[in-house]
């Protein structure tokens, strides 16, 4: 089934199989343990077999009973805690929090994270920005201008989104058994190599048994999404050209979220911590007595 998958990439565009970039993965501590990969039954249902990642030691048996009850990850420290939402916004669905057992993968869970992402309020504000920015610049003249011409982009838009979300963040995941979500580098490293790291992301992910492999899923997700998009755009806006560049702006646009998806984690530990002091601080004035 991989084989097909890839060969089907290959002949609607992708011209060669993305290679791994050498730029050092996900961190995690040197601890070694066995490691079994749940089968896609197994993730959809109650999971009970082995930690499918490294964890710090003192974190593993407190995450795994975190991942059968379906706790969350809030038990991360500051710089590795990804939120559901930045900025309590933008979401972030698929990030896992350093330290912590992310959620097994398969078609079920997948398909949920999928459809939360796809139909997200967020994405219908982030569509209706691109939809009017697109008919103000008439970037697709065979459209039309004003009302007619910001409906002929919405819907359009949103099939886009929408079937390029559930093709690269479930179905070809799902077939291929890779791991798409973003696992930060994390503090620790130089600003230049978390951003080389970042960028390296669109072409490396991970299986379901954590190795490293191309991000085929991925990248495959967003050709067979420019390639389905032929059959609903007039012929003036299918060509190479503009595929290709649709293309390059889908990368460009991962590329600038997963940026936000590896710094923002630094940015709000910072302003945690000095919201926290400054409460210590407050606390103490009122009532010096206490330590």
């Amino acid at each position: 089934m991989r084989r097909s998958i890839v060969f089907l990439c290959m002949c609607v565009g992708v011209g060669s199989q993305a290679q791994s970039v050498p730029l050092p993965d996900a961190p995690v501590p040197q601890v070694s343990f066995a490691v079994s990969t749940p089968s896609d039954g197994a993730a959809d249902s109650a999971w009970s077999g082995s930690l499918p990642d490294v964890l710090w030691p003192q974190e593993a048996e407190q995450q795994k009973a975190q991942q059968k009850t379906g706790g969350g990850d809030d038990s991360a420290p500051l710089e590795l805690h990804q939120p559901k939402r930045i900025l309590g916004f933008m979401p972030n669905f698929r990030s896992v929090s350093g330290g912590v057992a992310p959620h097994p993968l398969g078609w079920k869970y997948s398909f949920g994270v999928a459809t939360h992402q796809a139909f997200d309020y967020s994405s219908f504000i982030f569509l209706g920005i691109t939809s009017l920015t697109a008919e103000a610049t008439d970037s697709h003249p065979a459209l039309g201008k004003g009302v007619g011409g910001f409906y002929a982009y919405t819907w359009r838009g949103f099939v886009d989104k929408t079937d390029g979300t559930y093709l690269s963040a479930w179905l070809l995941p799902s077939l291929l058994h890779e791991d798409t979500r973003y696992y930060a580098l994390g503090a620790g490293h130089s600003i230049t190599m978390r951003a080389l790291y970042v960028i390296s992301r669109e072409a490396v992910a991970r299986t379901y048994g954590g190795k490293q492999t191309p991000n085929i899923a991925g990248l495959g997700g967003k050709v067979l999404t420019q390639v389905i998009s032929r059959y609903y755009y007039p012929a003036s806006a299918t060509t190479f050209t503009v595929l290709a560049s649709k293309f390059g702006y889908s990368v460009m646009r991962d590329v600038a979220f997963a940026s936000i998806r590896e710094f923002y984690p630094d940015i709000a530990a910072h302003y945690i911590r000095r919201h926290r002091a400054k409460m210590a601080r407050q606390a103490a004035q009122k009532d010096p007595a206490t330590p």
